[in-house]
């Protein structure tokens, strides 16, 4: 005979993950978690691969994956199948587009190093200008 998994409430998941009961609330009603029920009181029940659930996500996040797009994946794999070649292609575009932002930051900073490099010039007429170091092309 099997033992009956321990089933736990959303508080202890909570204490135990780190993650605020409130944003639990939240991934439940997004469908990135699912309880296994409530107690007679009302509190939702989740089993102990709630755990893993709430890693992936986590993890997911901070490599910049948005809870629309770890929704697609868990989705993927609630069907059986590992979502691993989707997750891929998402994290190649998230370093193009990282990359695509690491230039633009680069031509900022040009800019700025220009800009500060010709700082002590003073206007002849300071009246016509707000700031023309600013304001130079």
């Amino acid at each position: 005979m099997l033992a009956q998994e321990t089933l736990k409430q959303i508080g202890s998941v909570a204490k135990e993950s780190g993650v605020p009961i409130k944003t639990i609330r939240y991934y439940e009603e997004l469908g990135l978690l699912k309880t296994s029920g409530r107690t007679e009181g009302g509190f939702r029940l989740f089993n102990s691969d709630v755990f893993v659930r709430l890693h992936f996500i986590k993890r997911a996040q901070s490599l910049g994956l948005s809870l629309l797009e770890i929704k697609e994946f868990i989705d993927v794999h609630e069907h059986g199948e590992l979502p691993c070649d989707r997750i891929q292609i998402k994290l190649k575009d998230k370093l193009a587009a990282i990359e695509r932002q690491i230039e633009q930051l680069l031509i900022l900073k040009l800019e700025l190093e220009g800009l500060l490099s010709g700082w002590e010039t003073r206007p002849e007429n300071p009246e016509d200008t707000i700031c023309p170091i600013i304001e130079r092309d």
